[in-house]
């Protein structure tokens, strides 16, 4: 099933009555409800939202991620249910006591679907790719000759043509904050994927900085990174994100969880294709699989 991704900008009061989320906003006169099981993603990006205990319950208890943004309106927090599935404890045991072979194996296996996806979006784009292509064929366990960072280096350097002195930081200029925003999003949708699976979306396979809550998050989102890439770009070319995150731009990238994505040979919502790669990296940690089950772009 599709769930629903809201997005809260202006102020509103919410709250929770007959399993339906109550919607308040203090310009109209009428209240609007969705139901709680229909959402998949909240973001908060207003100081003068408030909402009742009862709404961030219901919310958790239908694995719904509840984003914050800050003054910036980029997201900061992320809040999600600590019980997602039923046997979570037998799996989390699993994902601690994963081999370090496993875990190269498996990063092997997100690099090459990674620098695939990029090739193959440079390449719709007329950019030449080859180089990338045999890359990815030779990443080998772990990642040990870094070629993800080759690549990465390749492939930002013609992702936007426009842009010849485009660099990719965090902190740059346009269309950076756009793909900061689409990479957060992403991040939420991962992680809510992987608690619904039974992970603990903290234990990553590569990522393993100690300030960071989300590490296998942010290991299994790196082959749907190009699928925001895409989006970032279309808006660039149309205009949209040239100087500033408006909201016209924001209300575009929350369109990212219900991408089309192809993912075992057959079409899905990315939000949908999430959930099918974090299972299959759930059999995985349980011996009873070997491959991350990825996207690719067509």
């Amino acid at each position: 099933m599709i769930k629903r991704t809201l997005y809260f900008g202006n102020p509103a009061y919410l709250s929770v009555r007959n399993c339906q989320l109550c919607i308040r906003k203090p310009e109209e006169s009428t209240e609007t409800t969705i139901s709680i099981e229909d959402i998949g993603v909240v973001v908060l990006d207003h100081p003068q939202i408030t909402l009742t205990h009862s709404v961030t319950e219901a919310l958790l208890e239908v694995n719904a991620a509840l984003i914050t943004c800050n003054k910036k309106h980029l997201p900061v927090g992320l809040l999600l249910p600590l019980c997602g599935n039923t046997t979570q404890t037998e799996r989390i045991r699993e994902q601690i006591n994963a081999s370090l072979p496993l875990k190269k194996q498996l990063w092997q296996q997100t690099v090459m679907a990674k620098i695939n996806n990029q090739a193959c979006l440079l390449e719709k784009r007329g950019v030449i790719a080859k180089n990338m292509r045999v890359w990815a064929k030779n990443v080998k366990s772990g990642d040990a000759e870094n070629l993800e960072g080759r690549a990465a280096a390749y492939y930002w350097k013609n992702a936007f043509p426009a842009l010849p002195d485009f660099t990719r930081e965090r902190e740059g200029e346009f269309p950076n904050a756009a793909l900061n925003y689409g990479y957060a999003l992403l991040r939420g949708i991962a992680a809510r994927a992987l608690v619904g699976s039974g992970l603990l979306p903290t234990l990553g396979i590569f990522h393993r900085n100690k300030y960071n809550a989300y590490c296998l998050a942010d290991d299994i989102m790196e082959p749907y990174r190009p699928y925001v890439d895409r989006l970032v770009m279309q808006l660039h070319e149309e205009g949209i994100c040239d100087e500033e995150l408006d909201k016209k731009a924001k209300v575009r990238l929350l369109q990212i969880p219900v991408l089309d994505v192809e993912i075992n040979g057959k079409r899905s919502p990315l939000m949908v294709g999430m959930t099918t790669t974090t299972a299959s990296l759930q059999k995985c940690y349980a011996g009873e699989a070997r491959k991350i089950i990825y996207p690719e772009m067509e």
